[in-house]
């Protein structure tokens, strides 16, 4: 819930903040989570037993727990930071009580994790670091204090207080995450010789944090922590990504298995990160894990967590991968049919064997997709094909609407409002930009967002849609059109009028934009940057081509046609983002799912539930309703010649 909370907010914030305003407030954020880790990880070094073992340390660690309940005071009232003050304050609570380690390091990392999650901030390097890279810098950088094996010996730091910390302390190394070394590196330790190394590229700071965090963990166990990483799924579903991969602890590891196995797989990973890289991997090993928990609950006789177990397979295993799919034959379609017979089997109570049943369909299918992830990456020409469809696909719904609203404003000869259209369909494209900075530079985008995004964006555009075909309808049958375009038209389109165009134009193309985005950053990945932007290059000049014909075709039509034609385009329109829009709810958990037999054609908004059917139902009544009583209307009415 925090982290959904979180990433509506901070992309508030994005809006709402100025670019430096923005910045010192994640530094903020960065300042405040390293002194919670920093607590965590160190306190047991002033308290044990109930007694004070370090005076100094104590005095450090009260000091802190003030600090930091202070600086989660001073955030910002959106999104609400009570429950992170009663994390604080109970932090505060434990550090004056003289708690034990494990409880405060516990509350500390709640604390840290919930902080993240209210309030997002780049967390993962945006590539595989180069290890080799950070050795070589941490002899030019490091060595001097730290020591060439980083033991806290080197001769800089003989004098130095405190001392240069011994990245090769294993009980303080299975307590820290390579984050946590990230963000010392990044901002320095207030109090201490440490130093920042933010001038350094951020790729060399992130190469540095790993080599480091390798320190304390051999490099001779990897290959007994490459066997316990490739035969766990749990461990796989546990970090299934370098995002998680830098925020987890060797301690979080042993919490689900014991400490040998997680200091190896550490020493694996933090040696090997690529081996998470292979992300789509993970997360369908966490959709398999989830649904394997799914099933479980359900034949214990637990319902809803059953339910909110399958969800989670879909958005957070399986919705993540579906770019990488969105051009490889029917295989997503076929894997979110089968997701959602089998979440549909569950509303109606089925017996346990029919729910096994359904999952078992969606494994053999999982086993499918793990072969298309395993395929060689494309070529050159695949990849750019790839990525011209998927634009000419996504690009070519929005085009129409716009082009549809310009042709008329043109037909009605009023220019002056012509520039809102632009403002909408440009500030779309601006808001896709921004949007791809977030998604690959601040936070990764979820399931549930990305759906409810697309479901919002497209049943908003339907009804706005709906509405202006009927009432283009009304004017292509009326027989004083012409008395009506002169007299009234000047008065029609007042100023709110063209702010609702310029925000249906919004809509419609940042719903496409964003859909675009997130699956040319699959491509991306696939195939590289040169195909990629080959298929963009001649998509753009497809669309641009295409938005031309339909223009100079439209100034030639007699305005009674082109009103007509127009309406029956974006009732269309209409008819397929109602399916889309009521698809996308459902996939993000908040509508129920009634599948029905009946064929899945997404590019008609066609989908395979009654839900969506009744929609589209709803929306050919109102359609051929809206028909008839303009008909009424219009008898009695002479038509133009």
């Amino acid at each position: 819930m925090f982290k959904k909370m979180g990433l509506v907010c901070w992309a508030l914030a994005l809006i709402s903040l100025s670019a430096p305003a923005f910045a010192a407030l994640s530094d903020e954020i960065r300042t405040t989570w390293r002194l919670i880790d920093y607590m965590a990880v160190d306190y047991a070094g002033a308290v044990e037993n109930g007694e004070v073992v370090s005076e100094f340390e104590y005095e450090e660690m009260l000091e802190f727990a003030g600090t930091i309940r202070q600086r989660i005071a001073s955030l910002p009232a959106e999104p609400d930071p009570t429950e992170l003050l009663r994390g604080a304050d109970e932090l505060l609570r434990l550090v004056n009580a003289k708690a034990s380690a494990a409880d405060v390091r516990a509350a500390a990392h709640g604390l840290g994790s919930a902080l993240l999650a209210l309030h997002p901030v780049p967390t993962a390097p945006q590539q595989v670091p180069d290890i080799a890279h950070g050795a070589v810098l941490y002899q030019q950088q490091c060595a001097s204090c730290h020591g060439a094996q980083g033991q806290g010996d080197g001769p800089a730091g003989a004098n130095m207080e405190p001392a240069p910390i011994d990245f090769t302390d294993m009980e303080r190394a299975r307590q820290r995450s390579v984050f946590a070394l990230y963000q010392v590196i990044h901002q320095g330790l207030e109090g201490t010789p440490m130093i920042s190394f933010g001038h350094l590229p951020e790729a060399d700071q992130w190469a540095l944090a790993f080599y480091v965090s390798g320190l304390a963990f051999p490099a001779d166990r990897a290959a007994q922590g490459r066997a316990a990483w490739e035969q766990t799924v749990g461990l796989r579903a546990q970090i299934p990504d370098l995002d998680a991969l830098v925020q987890t602890s060797p301690a979080a590891i042993a919490e689900h298995s014991d400490t040998e196995t997680a200091d190896a797989v550490m020493a694996y990973l933090r040696h090997e990160p690529a081996a998470v890289q292979a992300a789509d991997a993970g997360r369908l090993e966490l959709a398999r894990s989830q649904l394997a928990a799914s099933v479980e609950a359900y034949r214990a006789g637990e319902q809803d967590a059953a339910k909110r177990l399958a969800l989670s397979a879909y958005l957070d295993g399986f919705e993540p991968i579906e770019p990488m799919l969105a051009s490889k034959g029917d295989i997503l379609g076929r894997v979110e049919g089968a997701m959602n017979a089998y979440r549909a089997s569950i509303a109606r109570a089925a017996p346990p064997e029919v729910v096994a049943s359904a999952a078992s369909d969606i494994e053999s299918l999982f086993d499918e997709v793990d072969s298309v992830l395993d395929a060689p990456g494309g070529s050159f020409w695949s990849v750019m094909i790839g990525a011209l469809t998927i634009l000419l696909r996504e690009g070519l719904e929005a085009l129409l609407v716009v082009v549809a609203m310009v042709a008329f404003l043109r037909k009605a000869n009023r220019q002056d409002v012509m520039p809102y259209i632009h403002m909408g369909w440009i500030g779309a494209l601006l808001a896709g930009f921004a949007t791809w900075l977030v998604a690959t530079r601040l936070i990764s985008i979820s399931g549930a967002s990305r759906e409810l995004t697309e479901g919002f964006g497209s049943l908003f555009a339907a009804v706005v849609l709906l509405t202006v075909g009927l009432w283009m309808h009304h004017k292509s049958l009326a027989g004083r059109w012409q008395q009506y375009i002169r007299e009234k038209l000047s008065h029609a389109l007042t100023k709110r009028s063209a702010w609702a165009l310029a925000a249906l134009a919004f809509v419609v193309v940042y719903r496409e934009v964003f859909e675009t985005i997130l699956f040319y950053a699959a491509l991306w990945s696939e195939g590289g940057g040169r195909p990629v932007l080959a298929g963009l290059l001649v998509g753009s000049v497809l669309l641009a081509v295409l938005a031309w014909v339909m223009l100079r075709a439209s100034t030639q039509l007699p305005i009674g046609r082109f009103f007509s034609a127009s309406s029956a385009l974006i009732a269309i329109l209409a008819f397929v983002l109602a399916g889309k829009g009521v698809a996308g709810l459902q996939e993000a958990g908040l509508m129920s799912v009634t599948p029905v037999a009946g064929p899945r054609m997404v590019w008609l908004g066609l989908f395979p539930t009654l839900e969506s059917y009744v929609a589209q139902l709803i929306v050919v009544i109102v359609i051929f309703g809206g028909i008839a009583y303009n008909r009424i209307g219009a008898r009695g009415i002479e038509s133009p010649a």
